[in-house]
């Protein structure tokens, strides 16, 4: 028995020391990740997140080790997804949610779901900043926004949004307070459904973020932005700020997208948060991750890595906007 002991203790020894240097687990130490990532996406498929999502998980994934799945859950705003996502999924950090954070946020301020942002989720990689525009089609009678808003003061003009929480929806609102024009704003469930409506004429004009836009080409024309540092002047044809066509002060309203995961596993594993975090991080240094993300068409100056920190910060910032303007949104929301 002695003898039997002794090995024994020999054995787990040199498995520690092993350990120790990274080459065996541990007995009760999971390897992670050790499965696919599984995430859930609160829109449609086939719209910018997913391709936003997949392009970075092309980079991310071979830093994981792992590989990625998909699930789709449009409705309510994202509130379908957000509630199957922390309701459903496992809390074991191979569960991620892939969002639109300032649309999303807005939802969560307005519709108080079952629910606590940041006490159920946080996000802990952001994306992109995506500034929210107002467009036409190429061949519209509207040259300049200044045309669309005089002719919001003589009738209401249709304005298409992919959902009635955006910050492109706080954007014409907040614009049609504050200069006495009349937007009627049609959610149509996502930014290709939101430019084919456009496109087609069920729409005047259409309010999203500039990406998706962008990438369609000369089918589109951008007449104005929101955001008074117009960063992205060269994909809109040099189209004006807002503010500075109106004298307004709307807020800078642009769209986030980033990763999110359980709270519990920011709390009870820091390893796997780690992880996902540094790796995350990684992709934005490898210039091959901008050269595939440009040929979606979307502008390579989106790219915009923000930590957790700066997500919370911004998530926060979305929730404060759409209590400001809560009765805009809530009034078109009883339309």
């Amino acid at each position: 028995m002695r003898t039997f002991s002794l090995q024994r203790r020999r054995l787990l020894a040199g498995a520690v020391g092993a350990a120790a240097m990274g080459r065996v687990p541990l007995s009760g130490a999971q390897a992670f990740p050790s499965r696919n990532m599984r995430v859930v996406i609160p829109t449609a498929q086939g719209g910018g997140a997913e391709r936003l999502a997949r392009v970075f998980d092309d980079f991310w994934g071979p830093l994981l080790k792992a590989n990625f799945e998909y699930s789709f859950f449009p409705g309510a705003a994202g509130q379908v997804g957000y509630e199957l996502y922390l309701h459903k999924r496992e809390k074991d950090g191979h569960n991620l949610l892939f969002g639109n954070m300032g649309p999303e946020m807005i939802m969560y301020a307005l519709r108080n779901p079952k629910y606590r942002f940041p006490q159920d989720y946080e996000y802990f990689c952001r994306l992109d900043v995506d500034d929210s525009i107002v467009f036409v089609r190429q061949d519209s009678p509207f040259k300049r926004i200044e045309d669309v808003v005089a002719e919001a003061k003589k009738r209401s003009v249709a304005v298409a949004v992919s959902r009635l929480p955006h910050p492109a929806s706080i954007g014409m609102l907040a614009l049609g307070k504050a200069v006495g024009a009349k937007f009627n704003l049609v959610p149509y469930g996502g930014g290709n459904p939101t430019m084919v409506a456009v496109m087609n004429g069920e729409a005047d004009c259409g309010a999203l973020p500039i990406a998706g836009v962008a990438a369609a080409g000369e089918r589109m024309r951008i007449l104005g932005i929101f955001n008074d540092e117009h960063k992205m002047a060269k994909y809109s044809n040099n189209a004006p700020a807002v503010n500075a066509v109106f004298g307004t002060k709307i807020p800078s309203l642009a769209s986030s997208r980033s990763w999110a995961v359980h709270a519990e596993v920011i709390d009870k594993m820091p390893d796997r948060i780690a992880l996902l975090e540094k790796t995350s991080k990684a992709v934005f240094d490898d210039p091959a991750y901008r050269e595939a993300y440009a040929k979606t068409g979307a502008p390579v100056e989106t790219i915009q890595y923000g930590d957790r920190a700066l997500c919370t910060r911004y998530a926060n910032h979305m929730v404060e906007l759409a209590n400001e303007y809560r009765s805009l949104l809530s009034a078109k929301r009883k339309s």
